[in-house]
């Protein structure tokens, strides 16, 4: 159990004091070893090696989840078990050899145990293991010590923001424990008291500033279609390596749309379902769980039921089966009228676990057209998956050759994917322009989540991504997406620097298309009428997270030991060519944005993000149930 520990430690933790794993971990394993001497008259073998057993697996759990979501594994993670064996390529892919050394003697234990019941059934022998007991005084003397180690590690850190900081002063079995026995929903704030106001007066809006843009009702009437890139990082736009341009369709519609370098994902255990549920309804993520789980049960206000409103055709296209992540249930909730999913994608020509972005871009787009003709404008959601992690491209999918540095590589593999993702983007692009509905639509296109977890990558990975950026990769760089929003003949290509999430992706196309968004209860913000923002961050992010123009904020046990990170600037790692074929924008925005990475997150910030977060909770959870 000591091995274990430490393994699961080093896995996870940073210049971890020697003593800690054994001051936190043991004392919970003696309490499970003192319930087995006690209670256990027969079989204690058994119970001891199921004990190991479990304990065993919460640690390469604890480890294993760390690796891809960058947070401590609790309970809730067991609603995400039938979904494993979807991205079962994605969990091997993080796997590192020396992890699996924490199942070792729970192999050979097993294998000496079922080879001697073997040989005592040959020889007609019955005969068990017999262990020495401990006496009962002995065990309600370690039983007690080891509940007082329990309480001393866990009750000074009850109140710890972040989970990480709270996981490593508890103990890792210690905080699993604590979050079974402990975790429970705050109130929320009765339904009459969540109002517009109040949210824009936590966002900090101010009676000066703008409230309508100067893009307003710019697409009114037009066709809206927003494309979901999968695992697309900011830092991709403008970036050339070795001479080489890595997205030149997405670049190329970037300089000629509107395009939102700091704009961030506000995504969580669902990932790419999370993201689709975000941007289409303005709320944020449930506390625990993915959200196309947790909140598929209510009647959820979202841009296709406000789009409904005005006679607007709504669809979703996603290649994979609808039942993964629980889509299904997630689009009768956001009112589609109608989804697009592997029935009607087929497995053909499959990267990742479903069709690929050719498939799905061609069938689209033909289907787009079909919407068109019926002389109703549409919204269609459309939700690319080649660039799925672990980035395994089949070599006929290769669009690019890799200098020989980035060859196996996990950022290699990436920026392939990614590479071949652009292409057939630009592909469907032409389709539209070429069946006559790109002319008619407002494009919207983001990045679902990040693509290269800081906590994954390897040290070669790192040493690319220095040489990427010129400086190391650090998680504001990490939570960094893409926006672009197009309205050919309407909007014209403008860098803007309003800071932005997920969440503002409602009100900013409902302003585009000149809805008004005066009944929609809604914690995002339109883009494009120079307000600053406040954007509070889950799961990714310790709890208290959140991102404002001064930069990027993370507490440590509260907001006192907190740190603020500054934000990427686009300037860092774009082609100066690219950044300079970008027009100023209007001044409200430019003013918006001017302060990026000035001053402190102030302490009310802070609380006001806390807040934003509680009352998403209370709105949506007292929601009509479905």
């Amino acid at each position: 159990m000591i091995i274990k520990s430490y393994l699961t430690w080093y896995a996870i933790f940073d210049n971890i004091p020697f003593w800690q794993p054994l001051l936190t971990e043991v004392p919970f394993v003696w309490l499970i070893f003192c319930f087995i001497e006690r209670f256990a008259h027969k079989r204690k073998i058994g119970y001891y090696m199921i004990a190991n057993l479990v304990i065993t697996i919460v640690f390469f759990a604890a480890i294993m989840y760390y690796k891809y979501y960058g947070v401590i594994v609790t309970y809730h993670a067991l609603a995400q078990v039938n979904q494993v064996t979807s991205v079962n390529s994605s969990v091997f892919s993080l796997l590192a050899p020396y992890y699996l050394l924490i199942f070792v003697d729970v192999i050979v234990l097993s294998v000496y145990y079922i080879q001697r019941r073997i040989r005592q059934k040959k020889q007609g022998s019955r005969s068990n293991i017999t262990l020495p007991r401990i006496g009962k005084r002995t065990a309600v003397v370690i039983f007690a010590f080891s509940a007082l180690l329990t309480l001393y590690n866990i009750w000074p850190n009850r109140a710890s923001m972040n989970e990480l900081n709270q996981a490593e002063s508890m103990g890792i079995l210690n905080y699993e424990a604590y979050m079974i026995a402990a975790d429970k929903p705050s109130d929320p704030v009765p339904a009459d008291q969540i109002t517009q106001d109040k949210i824009n007066e936590l966002k900090g809006f101010s009676a000066d500033q703008p409230a309508i843009s100067t893009y307003w009702d710019a697409a009114k009437g037009r066709n809206v279609i927003i494309i979901q890139m999968e695992s697309f990082q900011n830092f991709l736009v403008g970036l050339h390596i070795d001479g080489k341009e890595i997205t030149p369709n997405l670049n190329k519609l970037a300089k000629e749309s509107l395009y939102f370098p700091h704009f961030y994902q506000q995504v969580g255990q669902g990932n790419t379902s999370d993201a689709e549920f975000v941007v289409n309804s303005s709320y944020y993520i449930p506390a625990r769980g993915a959200s196309s789980q947790i909140y598929a049960g209510y009647e959820v206000p979202s841009l296709a039921k406000l789009l409904d409103q005005y006679g607007y055709n709504t669809t979703t296209f996603h290649t994979n089966k609808v039942e993964f992540w629980n889509r299904k249930e997630m689009y009768a909730a956001l009112g589609f009228g109608k989804y697009y999913d592997m029935d009607f994608f087929g497995n053909e020509d499959a990267v990742a676990f479903a069709a690929s972005d050719e498939v799905l871009y061609k069938k689209t787009s033909e289907e787009l057209k079909s919407l068109q003709d019926t002389d109703k404008p549409f919204y269609s959601q459309v939700i690319s998956m080649s660039a799925h992690h672990p980035y395994h491209l089949p070599e006929s999918k290769y669009k690019m050759e890799l200098p020989a540095r980035y060859e196996n590589t996990l950022v290699g593999d990436y920026i392939r994917a990614q590479n071949y993702a652009d292409y057939e983007l630009g592909i469907f692009i032409d389709q539209l322009k070429d069946n006559g509905v790109w002319d008619n639509s407002l494009i919207v296109l983001y990045g679902d989540h990040l693509g290269l977890p800081l906590y994954s990558l390897e040290e070669d990975d790192r040493v690319l991504m220095k040489e990427i950026f010129g400086r190391d990769y650090t998680r504001a760089d990490m939570m960094n997406i893409p926006l672009i929003i197009s309205a050919p003949g309407a909007t014209h290509g403008a860098r803007i620097d309003q800071l932005g999430g997920q969440a503002d992706i409602v009100p900013t196309v409902a302003s585009l298309l000149g809805i008004s968004m005066d009944d929609y209860i809604h914690f995002g913000q339109d883009l494009l009428n120079g307000h600053s923002n406040l954007l509070p961050e889950r799961y990714y992010l310790p709890s208290g997270s959140l991102i404002t123009e001064e930069g990027m904020f993370i507490p440590g046990s509260d907001y006192e030991d907190g740190t603020r990170y500054p934000l990427p600037l686009i300037e860092e790692t774009a082609d100066p060519s690219f950044v300079s074929a970008l027009n100023p924008p209007p001044d409200a925005l430019k003013e918006a944005g001017k302060n990026i990475n000035k001053g402190t997150v102030s302490k009310d910030k802070y609380d006001r993000a806390l807040e934003l977060l509680h009352l998403s909770d209370s709105y949506v959870t007292q929601l009509p149930k479905r």
